[in-house]
């Protein structure tokens, strides 16, 4: 019993260190487009999975502060209030349980946040505008890569932290 309990927390512990790893590494490699007032961030498609696995918000969140400590223009606003609209976002996911609707809280709270945080740095004034950028962005991402994402853990990794929980 208490091998299983370990092994369970351990897993969970090792999946969101790859989920952290993966956003942070994305989010890099495509820094280009991954930062700034027009953002495509292709990492937020993670954002998703807090909904099939709750344990999920420690690796997103995990690697939204990994990339923006390191490659944020935005400096340490985008490291503290970046990073914790990213925790929000993951908790209020993990309580949405359909696939539909959970990219909602971070398309919504990025949209939000995040032209706010620019505004108190001082980089852009333009707060509706940016709003809807990053709307947009969001939505294409969350909704044109989060839902196959989602659709390839609940087929492909929930099975098996299943399946390894019940040995």
């Amino acid at each position: 019993m208490c091998n299983n309990i370990i092994m369970s927390h351990l897993t969970k512990i090792c999946i969101s260190g790859v989920i952290a790893a993966l956003y942070a590494s994305m989010t890099i490699v495509l820094a280009p487009i991954s930062y700034g007032v027009i953002q495509l961030r292709i990492a937020e498609c993670f954002a998703i999975l807090p909904s099939l696995m709750p344990f999920a918000t420690l690796g997103v969140t995990v690697g939204c502060l990994i990339s923006n400590v390191y490659f944020s223009v935005m400096g340490v606003y985008d490291i503290i209030f970046g990073t914790l609209i990213t925790l929000i976002a993951g908790i209020c996911t993990a309580e949405i349980k359909n696939m539909w609707l959970a990219p909602i809280p971070p398309i919504v709270l990025n949209a939000v946040g995040l032209p706010l945080i620019w505004l108190l740095s001082g980089v852009d004034a333009f707060y509706w505008l940016n709003c809807l950028s990053i709307f947009i962005s969001q939505a294409i991402i969350l909704y044109g890569v989060g839902i196959p994402l989602y659709l390839l853990t609940k087929r492909n990794i929930i099975p098996l932290l299943l399946n390894n929980s019940a040995d």
